[in-house]
This record gives structure tokens, sequence and C-alpha cells, in this order.
């Protein structure tokens, strides 16, 4: 056994837990399917969104080390549940008029409003592609509409059938009155409008495999459940995907706890074994609600990508699944940050601390070795103080700190720059409010532009550092933190700040002194900038 494989054995890391009860489950026996299967859902009604990206990241992690402790091979499937027939028109698509003639019809019989590709399922399906592709995900994609009608699922269907009245008893008292009325776990495709339809079924032949339900005129219908005829009610349909394919391990969000419970119900009934699952935790905004698609609260992954990069977004996925987290633009510079301080540890640590560090499950066990000098929040703090949106002005700086770095020796530390010009346009410098300093830190700002100008040519960040909490001890604070919070009100106009000796460092003695003097002759820093 390979030490990685020992030492990731009893790592607790959560993908490696989630693995280890993976390992158990199947023991080593290779699955009669030939590998071990995990699989993520999308309902296409709606375009990829951050929680897509965050259960198909989670996923890859616990496939990945699963890997590593197993040596039988495994596969991801994200499944598309694009046969449910369209409830109602969404907001953010054109030709909505068209699209409402076709209510009712599943996603892939509904012609494209985007008039791109052959349906408005199809249409969803791609970006879906093209979404996990742009992350690099390894996967491959399913379409329900594509299982149904090929085949694929007609022997589980028929055991549905087989057991009606059993999954009927586990589904009607979780309904209320009215719906248990006209429930069956079996919607039929009508075959004169193509519509999903919600109707009762009034008779059932097991040995024929059909159904038969009343159509709209009172006229009798049967109709095959298998080869696509008929789709299933989304638990008896979870359920159904499960025992088809053979599902082996998939998470869902805490919402879905209940439909987790009574899938795997019907799993079991069905001669079916419930895949390993991990319940994790919702989403809040900025105010602590439930992060909603509807309500168009919380961020998009285009939002995040606007201010962070990829790997920070990981890095908020790997971070506690199980605990609910405010999903909102002012965690993204601690992402980012974070991310930058794990990945700088990961080369000098031991084996087994590697596989606890976030890096080794957001990039597959491979981290990349690129040295980042500065932090988001000192570029953040560079862009304010120089009030520039300008990637030059901030290199300039940036170039006579690490005299090695430049955009194309360091295209990370590039990225970083752009990420904190787009963050500072947006969220500080509409929010910046400078003050005036009071007497007692007016003579401690004298005393820390004489200190600056004391210093040797080549002082370093620490020895800077050192300096600024020697004058402020000198001075009547009540202590170093109130000391600090004045020089970030009075010098960039907000109420938290840089590291200062690593922020003088790179903005330079001169240009912090000449800051200074600014403050003590009466300039406006807000009219200046």
């Amino acid at each position: 056994m390979s030490e990685a494989r020992e030492l990731a054995l009893h790592s607790n890391a959560w993908p490696f837990v989630e693995a280890r009860s993976l390992v158990d489950r199947l023991g080593d026996q290779r699955p009669d399917k030939g590998y071990v299967l995990f699989e993520t859902g999308y309902g296409p009604s709606g375009l990829p969104h951050i929680g897509t990206f965050g259960e198909v990241a989670r996923t890859t992690m616990v496939r990945r080390a699963f890997e590593l402790i197993s040596d039988l091979p495994t596969r991801l499937f994200a499944f598309s549940d694009d046969m449910d027939g369209l409830r109602k028109v969404p907001d953010n698509i054109p030709n909505q008029d068209m699209v409402a003639e076709h209510l009712g019809k599943p996603l892939t019989a509904i012609p494209d409003p985007f008039g791109t590709h052959e349906s408005f399922g199809a249409h969803n399906n791609a970006r879906l592609r093209a979404f996990l592709d742009q992350f690099g995900f390894e996967y491959e994609f399913k379409s329900a509409t594509e299982c149904y009608r090929a085949g694929e699922f007609d022997q589980t269907l028929k055991q549905v059938l087989a057991h009606y009245d059993a999954i009927m008893d586990v589904i009607l008292p979780t309904l209320g009155a009215e719906r248990q009325a006209t429930y069956s776990p079996f919607l039929p495709v009508c075959p004169k409008t193509g519509v999903v339809l919600q109707v009762p079924v009034v008779a059932r032949d097991v040995d024929a495999g059909t159904i038969s339900y009343q159509d709209e005129t009172g006229a009798t219908v049967e109709t095959p459940v298998t080869g696509g005829h008929c789709k299933l009610q989304w638990k008896a349909d979870w359920a159904m995907r499960w025992v088809a394919l053979n599902v082996d391990y998939e998470m869902s969000g805490k919402d879905l706890i209940p439909s987790v419970q009574l899938s795997g119900r019907i799993c079991r009934i069905l001669g079916g074994t419930p895949p390993e699952n991990l319940t994790y935790e919702l989403f809040l905004d900025e105010q602590g609600q439930k992060i909603s698609k509807s309500k168009g609260n919380g961020l998009t992954i285009d939002e995040w990508l606007t201010y962070g990069s990829r790997e920070s977004l990981g890095l908020y996925m790997f971070q506690s699944p199980r605990k609910a987290k405010r999903l909102y633009f002012d965690v993204i510079p601690r992402q980012v940050d974070d991310y930058l301080s794990h990945l700088s540890k990961f080369p000098d640590q031991e084996s087994k601390d590697r596989l606890t560090n976030p890096v080794w499950h957001i990039h597959d066990g491979n981290p990349p070795v690129q040295p980042v000098p500065l932090s988001f929040n000192i570029l953040l703090n560079l862009a304010s103080v120089c009030n520039t949106e300008d990637k030059a002005v901030l290199w300039g700086f940036i170039s006579r700190y690490a005299a090695d770095a430049t955009p194309d020796s360091n295209p990370m530390l590039d990225e970083l720059v752009g990420y904190a010009i787009n963050y500072y346009r947006d969220f500080v410098k509409p929010e910046k409010n400078y003050r005036a300093p009071e007497a007692g830190e007016r003579a401690a700002l004298e005393d820390l532009a004489n200190t600056l100008n004391g210093l040797p040519a080549d002082s370093g960040a620490e020895a800077v550092q050192t300096e600024v909490y020697e004058v402020g001890k000198r001075h009547d604070f009540p202590d170093l933190r109130s000391w600090f919070k004045a020089l970030y009100e009075i010098l960039l106009g907000q109420s938290q700040g840089p590291r200062m000796g690593s922020f003088i460092a790179l903005y330079g003695r001169d240009e912090t002194v000449a800051l200074i003097n600014k403050v003590l002759t009466g300039e406006d820093l807000a009219a200046a900038g």
C-alpha cells in the first residue's frame, strides 16, 4: 500500500471521510456494472448556477479522494431531468409567448426560444455542458429524455409498475387529500399534444407493461410505461434512476432530505440500495435568508468570477459543506486570500497535512506551484490609495516591490490585480469615507512620517511594521487596534485595511510620507482621488 493511500485512509478531510464510507459500502468487489458511479442532477428549466458548480465540484472532490484509496474505476454522470414538463415560462428568456404555447411539454419537445438548438431542453443542456467544461470537470452527460426513449429505464419502469401499490403506500401519506385523489407515480405523455399529463391511473396491466387513464374527452387511453411513453413523478423518478443506473454516490441539499428519505424507501422496494449521500447545507444571502433562484438573491457564478478566481470559489465549496454559509460579495476577498495562503503552505507540508489542505482537493491532488508575493487585500488597498482602475499603475508599484514579478511570469498575480481592481471599483470606491485626524492622531501621524523618513531605504515589510507598532505605542491610543483603525480611516477612507508594514513596503515609503503630509496640511484625500 502506498504512503498516500495509507494516509488517506486516516485523513479527517471530509472528502476522504465520504470516500471511506463508499469503500465500506462496496468492499473490494467491482460492481456488476464495472465501475463506481457518482451522479449529480440538474433541472434544465433554468440555467446552470453557482449551486450547480458546488454540487459537481464537491462530488468531484469525493470521487478523487475515492480514487486514491480504491483501485475501482469510477464514472461521474451529470444527469439532466430534461423530460420534465415545463410548468411556467422562465422570466429570463426571449420569445416567451412562443414558449407559453408549449407549457406542459417536456423541455426537449419545446422549440428553443434562443433559436440555436433543436429544443429548449437541448439549449439548456448545451449550456450545462459548456458550464462544466469551462471548469474542466470530468463527467459524462446523461439526458432523461434519451434514457427514457432508448429503453435504458424500461426494466426498472416495469418494476415500478409491478410494485405500484407498495410505492403508492409510501407516497400517498406525504400528500394532501386533494393530491392523493389524483396522484400516480406515472406521468403519461399525451400522444396527441405531447404534454406530460398528471392524471389518475384507472387501470394497470403488469404483464403487458401498460397503464390506462382517461383523457380530456373522457376516453380511456392505454399506454406503455416504457419507451418514453411515460415518465415518473420526481421522487419515484429519482429512486428509479438510482436503481436503473445503479448509482453509488449522490449528494443533495438540506431541502431535499424528505425526498432522499422517501426515494430511498422506493429504491429498496424496487430491490435496489440507495446511494451514499452527503446532505449539504444551503447558501444564505447577506440578510441570512436562504438563496432562491426565483428571488434572485445571492451571487451568480459570473459575479463571483468577476471578483475572484475559480479556485477561490472551489475553496468556498470545500469548506464546511454541512454548515450554512453566507454567499455574498463580501466573502470573496477572504476566500481569495485564504486560497493563496493554503497554496503557499502546500509545498512545505508533510504528506498527511497535504491531504487535509483544501488545495489538494481543489486541484485533484496537483496544485500549481506559483508563488504569489502579494495578497488580494494588499492589492485592493493599493488600488484604493492609488484610486485607479489601471492594471499598469498597480504593476508599477508591484514591480518595484517584487522585481522578478511581471504579468507574463506570474499570470496568477496578474489575474489577482484584475480581480482587485474590479472589486475596488464596484464595492470599495463607492463606500470610501475619509475623516480628518484628531489632535492626538495628528501628532502620531507626524511621528510616523518622521520615523519612516529615518528608516534605511532597504527596510523590509517587517521592519516597517515594527516601527508602525512603536509609533502607536508612543501615543495615547487605548490599544494598537485603535491606532491601525485610525490609519485606515484617515489614509484609506475605510474602517479596515491591510497589514501596514506590507502595504507601506509595496506603496513606497516616500509615497506614504507624502500621503500623510497631504492629510496634515488639510488636503481632502477624497477630492484628490
